[in-house]
């Protein structure tokens, strides 16, 4: 899924390439994946898209102050960027794409959703914050104004795994599954732990390790094209989506707990004081 830094990255290059440039066309190929009707996508066409922005995990393309299109690449939607449009015809439900964007000096992109399970989400609004899922976030930690106070503030009272607090965008905007990973790692923290519980000094190594993590991240993205931010969020982690690899601090093997539809990956030297957290699916199946 693509997370914050990723989806900075996507903004940097649209900031780049798409700022300036009008909309000639929007071609919807999955009807499911446009979440509003007024204003209609056509509104789109002929404006100019004046700014690249970001909110969360959203991307909000604005035009003028007035007509945005907003979208969210959930868990495996992505953004495929042409210098020269393709010509041929989309035919709805035989392709990945679920819109295409066409600029009028021939470029575009493609939002793609691979699986057969579709999330990804497009608007076309008004105000960025008509859409719900920007409306309800939290604060952005790379925000300027997001201070250790800020952040022990959202941890106080929350009864929550840090783990699950961390992905929930009601509380921290932008950080997903593989962020909250490698921010535990690397704040030496079981996921399992509990927030209200966290004394000072676990406060201070966490948002130290969340700020860290996150600006190491949308630097490596920084300048790279669509094409390369896979990849490179790919290299750039320690634990996640490394289960059976060495880990690069201290030599243990990563490990992972497996939930329903996804994963957690930690070192147990590092996070968990040598203890291997049960696997919840290995479990059920010996009951």
């Amino acid at each position: 899924m693509p997370e914050m830094p990723e989806v900075q990255g996507l903004v940097d290059f649209l900031g780049e390439r798409a700022v300036g440039r009008s909309i000639v066309r929007t071609t919807v190929a999955a009807i499911a994946a446009l979440k509003t009707y007024d204003p209609p996508n056509t509104a789109l066409h002929g404006a100019e898209i004046t700014a690249a922005t970001r909110r969360g995990k959203f991307v909000v393309l604005s035009c003028g102050a007035e007509l945005h299109l907003v979208f969210h690449l959930a868990k495996a939607g992505w953004l495929r960027w042409y210098e020269t449009l393709p010509t041929t015809i989309i035919k709805p439900g035989k392709t990945p794409i679920a819109v295409r964007v066409a600029l009028d000096d021939d470029s575009g992109f493609d939002l793609t959703e691979a699986g057969s399970k579709k999330s990804l989400a497009v608007y076309v609004v008004r105000d960025p914050d008509e859409v719900p899922g920007i409306a309800r976030l939290g604060p952005d930690p790379l925000d300027e104004a997001f201070t250790r106070e800020t952040f022990a503030g959202l941890l106080a009272g929350k009864r929550t795994q840090i783990k699950g607090l961390l992905r929930d965008q009601a509380v921290v905007a932008g950080i997903g599954n593989a962020y909250s990973d490698e921010i535990l790692h690397a704040a030496r923290m079981s996921p399992y732990a509990i927030a209200a519980t966290l004394g000072d000094d676990e406060v201070d190594r966490l948002f130290a390790a969340t700020q860290s993590t996150l600006r190491e991240a949308v630097s490596a993205a920084s300048g790279k094209p669509p094409a390369d931010l896979k990849d490179a969020k790919r290299r750039g982690m320690q634990v996640h989506a490394r289960r059976g690899e060495t880990c690069p601090v201290c030599g243990d093997t990563v490990r992972s707990v497996f939930f329903a539809d996804r994963s957690l990956e930690y070192c147990p030297t590092c996070q968990t004081g040598g203890k291997v957290l049960a696997d919840r699916r290995l479990s059920r199946l010996l009951k």
